[in-house]
This record gives C-alpha cells, sequence and structure tokens, in this order.
C-alpha cells in the first residue's frame, strides 16, 4: 500500500514540481549537483529536501545507491478540485525569435477542469506578434507537449535548435512557414531541419496576477 503523502510546504512543493519537469522531459533524476545549481542551493538543502519528500510519501529512491528517484504521483500539479500548478519554464517570442531559455520559473495555477493534458507547460510572452489573436507581451501561454503540428495550429517552434518563438505553423512541403498575427511582421521561413515543434499552445493567462509559485 503506498504511503500516504503528507502535505508540502511552499518550498518543498517547489522542489517536487522541479523534479517532475526533469523527469518528465526525459532527462532523468537530476543530480545533487544539477539540481543545487539549477536551484540555486546548496547540495546539503537539496539532500534535505529529497529525504524529506521521501518521508512525506511523495518520492521514492531507487536503483543503485538509491540515486534514481521515482514520484508517487500520476498528477503531482493538481492542488485542488478545481486547480493544477503547471510549471514555468522560461521565456519565448511572439516577434522575433528569442534565444530558448530553459530554466525554471516558478508555477501558474490553472482551472483543472480546462488544461488536462500531462506534462503541461508555461512560457513567458515576449513580443506581440500574434496580438491578432488575443497573445501580448506579458502573457503566459500554456502549452500541451508535441513534437507535430497541424497546419493552422499556433505552436511553440524551436528554431535551429536555439531559438523559441510562438507563431501559426504551416507546412508547405518543402520548407516550413511560421506566421505570425500582427502585419507589421514578415512570414518566417524555414527548411523543414530548422524547425522542431516544442508545444502546441492551449490557452493564454494574464499578466503576472496570475502567477502562483507555490
Amino acid at each position: 500500500m503506498r504511503q500516504q503523502q503528507l502535505a508540502l510546504t511552499s518550498r518543498q512543493r517547489e522542489f517536487y514540481d522541479y523534479l517532475r519537469n526533469c523527469i518528465g522531459s526525459g532527462a532523468g533524476s537530476p543530480s545533487l549537483r544539477k539540481a543545487a545549481e539549477d536551484l540555486k542551493i546548496t547540495h546539503t538543502a537539496v539532500a534535505g529536501l529529497v529525504q524529506t519528500l521521501q518521508e512525506k510519501g511523495w518520492i521514492r529512491r531507487e536503483g543503485r545507491y538509491s540515486r534514481e528517484i521515482a514520484l508517487l504521483t500520476s498528477d503531482c500539479t493538481k492542488t485542488s478540485s478545481d486547480g493544477r500548478t503547471v510549471p514555468i519554464l522560461g521565456k519565448v517570442a511572439a516577434g522575433l525569435p528569442l534565444y530558448a531559455q530553459q530554466e525554471w520559473a516558478g508555477n501558474i495555477l490553472v482551472d483543472a477542469s480546462i488544461y488536462r493534458g500531462n506534462h503541461l507547460f508555461a512560457l513567458l510572452v515576449q513580443g506581440d506578434s500574434m496580438k491578432k489573436v488575443g497573445i501580448f507581451a506579458g502573457d503566459l501561454a500554456i502549452c500541451e507537449p508535441r513534437q507535430f503540428a497541424v497546419n493552422g495550429e499556433i505552436v511553440v517552434a524551436l528554431i535551429n535548435d536555439e531559438e523559441a518563438t510562438i507563431k501559426r505553423f504551416f507546412y508547405q512541403g518543402d520548407h516550413i512557414d511560421l506566421l505570425p498575427e500582427n502585419d507589421s511582421f514578415p512570414v518566417m521561413t524555414y527548411s523543414l531541419g530548422e524547425v522542431l515543434i516544442q508545444g502546441k499552445v492551449i490557452g493564454i493567462h494574464r499578466g503576472p496576477e496570475q502567477m502562483a509559485r507555490l
């Protein structure tokens, strides 16, 4: 029988969400050094958080020397019957492409009845190339992880493995067009190998007041 999960403090929840993001992305369990660098805390603090989460029934340590971490809940983002938290993974441009940032930047609380997908993530929008569809600088784009797109969908695209942008996607046979929703911006055209789809935008949240660091 699974151990009953005890409530987490805000710091413990933050660390749990960090672990979920690492494991959910396919990167696996972060080392103590990696976690300490990402979260800007000491190795001792990371070890203490791991121990506490295990004692409270949220994780289990596995493998040789117990270095691998398994999460003990299928949807760690849920906080109540109404809401769930989604990790904010950094910034993305709705304008000229912005250098892709991988840092973890807190969480946003969203309506669980609307956002039901697995491993959702949020990105802070910069620029206004998508303003005709109501996506403005400072918004948080809620995204569903995807590695493909259907023509006309609004996606997060990674360009040349380093620049991320939000645009409307169109596959044109021998190239890809990323269309803005602002007449002041040109269509962006790339060869097939230059664009990787990272996710589909499924919702937008307005302004910093919507953000919740848990």
